[in-house]
């Protein structure tokens, strides 16, 4: 018993034509042969499903077979060949033109020139509020003396004979699954659609040579390493007249001597002494954008952060744009003396004494080294 169509293409018989098109295209691309090398039973499956598709995606012969099953496609019912009109015409009314298993056409002409490469080194400052960088690369450019076109001066590039200048051939040839069409680039113009009879002997018929070139770089504010500009069609130039590629730049900020960047604050250290910090002072910060008044009140602790909102890092959106600033992080570095003089040890002892706090004198040190040795 022949098994039902819509059975194979596992829909239901009000299934909608959308419906029966995505089972079919599922389908088909589990079973293909070239998914499938040498299985006859996936083989049989695909040619079955094919069928069934041909049949049920014709509002027509999907009625008559709704009404009197196989017997009513005249003749159809799984005797005939199912790729009759060409396989490659099945895989077209889907894909568009090409295969979904590989080797789908392209388009013609000449191809896209190569992506390049570089790394730039971006000042802090640079980084923070944006800039223009010279960048220097070798590249491929488009050939001055015959205008990028390969071909000799007087002369012009000809139509490929063998593609028509469409840059593809196509080629049909028969199969166990029954007439396969395949298309690729032309061997003879390499897909250009073009031939070039005379040369251009600065380029020897590329349309470009290569050199080093200078490029002007927009750096946006807020970049930071590890990040990359796409500079769109600022590649190399494609051979004979094709597009260029792009220019990726990856970026790599020189650190600065004093600001650190965390994502977008900026953070610095503001060393002071332990009189500064127990009975506050005044202080000159120098920023990115100036010199900023910073009050510190007494008893700041070490550690402790004077916040000024808004005087980071630009935020650099994902379409390149800055909106607002991080913040400006100043945090407090209470510096210990190391080496004192008599009259500071004594002031320190009698502070001490003061508040009521244990600290060793200089003649009970004496004296624990004398014991040590006694």
């Amino acid at each position: 018993m022949a098994a039902d169509f819509y059975e194979l293409l596992g829909v239901a018989r009000s299934a909608s034509p959308d419906d029966i098109k995505k089972a079919y295209r599922k389908l088909a691309r589990e079973l293909h042969p070239d998914k499938n090398p040498g299985n006859k039973e996936a083989e049989e499956k695909f040619k079955q499903v094919s069928r069934a598709y041909e049949v049920l995606s014709d509002p027509e012969s999907r009625a008559r077979y709704d009404q009197f099953g196989e017997a009513g496609l005249g003749g159809g019912g799984g005797g005939g060949d199912p790729f009759a009109g060409g396989f490659g015409d099945i895989i077209d009314a889907f894909f568009g033109g090409g295969s979904p298993f590989g080797g789908r056409s392209g388009p013609s002409g000449p191809p896209r020139g190569q992506d390049i490469e570089t790394v730039v080194d971006v000042p802090f400052e640079e980084a923070v509020f944006g800039s223009q960088r010279e960048v220097r690369v070798r590249s491929a450019v488009k050939c001055e003396e015959c205008n990028g076109s390969g071909a000799a001066r007087g002369t012009s590039p000809q139509t490929c004979p063998d593609c028509a200048g469409s840059g593809r051939v196509r080629r049909v040839r028969q199969s166990v699954l029954g007439q396969m069409v395949t298309t690729n680039a032309c061997a003879r113009c390499s897909g250009t659609g073009e031939i070039i009879a005379s040369p251009c002997t600065a380029c020897r018929g590329e349309g470009r040579v290569v050199k080093e070139v200078s490029l002007t770089v927009e750096v946006p504010a807020g970049i930071d390493t590890g990040q990359t500009l796409r500079l769109t069609g600022r590649g190399a130039a494609g051979p004979r007249g094709g597009e260029p590629g792009d220019l990726y730049v990856h970026l790599r900020v020189t650190p600065h001597e004093r600001w650190q960047r965390e994502e977008y604050d900026l953070v610095t250290d503001v060393p002071m002494s332990i009189a500064q910090a127990a009975l506050g002072t005044e202080l000159d910060l120098e920023t990115l954008d100036g010199v900023e008044h910073l009050v510190v009140p007494a008893g700041v602790q070490h550690g402790h952060e004077f916040v000024l909102r808004g005087r980071g890092v630009p935020r650099l959106t994902s379409s390149g744009r800055a909106r607002g600033r991080g913040d400006l992080r100043a945090r407090v570095v209470v510096e210990v003396p190391t080496k004192l003089s008599a009259q500071e040890r004594e002031l320190l002892r009698k502070l001490a004494e003061l508040r009521g706090e244990s600290v060793t004198t200089d003649e009970g040190l004496v004296a624990k080294i004398k014991s040590a040795f006694s």
